[in-house]
């Protein structure tokens, strides 16, 4: 083997070492968001849970707009089809 293959397979495995212990230093040190909604001050979480509720409403509203234009029968073809 010449000496730039070994030193690009020694290149490779310090890589592939230091992003392991990068991941597995993430894991330990970074919470959950359940461990961090846990952590947080009540008022805080009123507001997370107000957040929450309105995007789920957003959402919920969204898709029903979406599932009326999707049965809509002028939306069952390209706009330019008419002009063929």
């Amino acid at each position: 083997m010449s000496s730039s293959a070994g030193a690009a397979i020694k290149f490779v495995g310090v890589f592939v070492g230091l992003t392991a212990v990068g991941i597995g230093l993430m894991k330990a040190v970074v919470p959950t968001p359940e461990q961090t909604y846990a952590a947080m001050a009540p008022d805080l979480r009123k507001k997370v849970d107000a957040n929450r509720a309105a995007r789920l409403a957003m959402e919920q509203e969204y898709r029903q707009q979406h599932n009326i234009k999707s049965v809509d029968p002028d939306n069952a073809q390209p706009v330019w089809a008419n002009k063929l």
